[in-house]
């Protein structure tokens, strides 16, 4: 196997949703309205994994991927200003303009509106590899981005002037660059070898994952019960389908995923509320363990992680990639800015500011997902009134319900560039 050695600027390891949208950003310094002069040529960037996305057939009956994103308004501004939307939308998206949420032991309820703040809908349901696959589109059309698929990071060896990486695949290639992102997941081998420690909490839940056909459209809204065992979530999918979430223990979500289809939907016409309508048949399902966790910190020498690298929330408000994506626009703002002032790009000056920005922000989310979770396991009765009496003053009181929409929306706190308008 031959050698190969080469230089980049920054290497991004990952293309997922996150490190994809990162190596977009970095390739497009115009997105964020930061120019390149002859003293600021434009990075060079490498993306690293192990596979590309599947190709995507359109289907006038089709069967939808059992990973979908719940992406915001802020997540979709990101992916337009890298002009990765318009692939989305040529190939599948759902809209959604209402979301409901209750209470299934009282009466509190909450209704969103897009309307109620002039808005044309409240978020977009798409497929994760349709997402990753509009981002492969233009990652393929730039020229300072060269993909390195399959293969496979090996080692990374750092010290104050550079990184350098070994990469195995066709080709076994050493690459030295000034930065090195880890967008590899949460298992990620960038964060391993550069010693950042991550605390870890197994919830005692599993979630059951299923794609239906259903006797009503689902276009227009999601909604979510929350039970003691755990959230029953439905997201609408094109036309008469959706995908709907089930929280539980491991012992009865394995018990459900064993069932023959016609028991199965038996269960889920039981469980889930009649605003779904009939289930007319289950397309497929899977389930996977619930788990919270964060990096002590993002960032080590010439090395930064985004996405569930960094960390990983409780999905019961879809915000796990829309979080991600705002590491990738944020650390991209950055490492551009940096760049455009002749700064070293991986001093450790510049890395933390993007931990300072990101990290924060993060653990306030991470927690309040947990708060949720745990405000609405088996409570006492007092406690069941005061949350249920919580979502119907949230329902009443205009001020504040705008404000929870915006926050649901990515549209509060500080908003990398690339999210706003």
């Amino acid at each position: 196997m031959d050698n190969q050695e080469f230089d980049a600027d920054v290497v991004v390891i990952g293309g997922g949703m996150v490190g994809a949208l990162l190596a977009c950003a970095l390739a497009k310094p115009k997105a964020l309205k930061i120019g390149v002069s002859v003293q600021t040529k434009p990075l060079k960037i490498v993306l690293v994994d192990t596979e590309r996305p599947q190709p995507f057939a359109a289907d006038p009956d089709p069967v939808y991927d059992l990973r979908v994103s719940a992406l915001s308004i802020a997540s979709r501004r990101m992916l337009e200003a890298v002009d990765a939307w318009q692939g989305i939308e040529s190939r599948r998206v759902c809209r959604y303009r209402d979301l409901s949420v209750w209470d299934g032991e009282a009466q509190g309820r909450t209704d969103f509106h897009a309307a109620d703040i002039g808005a044309a809908e409240l978020g977009y349901i798409v497929e994760n590899r349709v997402i990753q696959l509009a981002l492969w589109d233009q990652i393929s059309a730039l020229a300072g981005i060269e993909c390195l698929c399959p293969a496979t990071l090996e080692s990374i060896n750092t010290d104050s002037s550079g990184v350098t990486l070994s990469v195995a695949g066709a080709t076994q290639r050493i690459v030295r660059a000034r930065l090195v992102v880890g967008a590899d997941g949460s298992r990620s081998a960038v964060r391993e070898q550069a010693g950042i420690a991550v605390n870890r909490h197994r919830y005692d839940q599993h979630a059951l994952v299923a794609n239906v056909t259903t006797t009503l459209p689902q276009q227009h809204i999601t909604w979510q019960r929350f039970v003691p065992t755990g959230p029953q979530a439905m997201l609408p999918l094109c036309g008469a389908r959706a995908s709907l979430v089930w929280y539980h223990n491991d012992g009865e979500i394995n018990r459900l995923k064993a069932l023959d289809e016609a028991a199965f939907i038996t269960e889920l016409s039981a469980a889930f509320p009649t605003e779904l309508g009939d289930i007319e048949s289950v397309q497929a399902r899977a389930s996977f363990p619930i788990t919270k966790a964060h990096a002590e910190h993002y960032t080590a020498q010439r090395t930064a992680l985004a996405g569930d690298a960094a960390h990983t929330v409780h999905p019961l408000a879809g915000q796990g990639v829309n979080i991600g994506l705002l590491d990738a626009a944020a650390l991209a703002e950055v490492v551009l800015k940096a760049h455009h002032a002749g700064r070293d790009i991986g001093a450790t000056q510049v890395l933390a500011r993007y931990e300072r920005w990101r990290r924060f922000d993060n653990s306030v989310m991470i927690e309040a997902l947990d708060g949720i979770h745990r405000a609405f396991l088996p409570q006492p009765m007092w406690l069941r009134q005061l949350r249920s009496a919580g979502l119907n003053v949230v329902n009443r009181v205009s001020p504040v319900k705008r404000r929870v929409m915006h926050h649901a929306m990515g549209l509060s706190g500080d908003l990398p560039q690339l999210a706003r308008l």
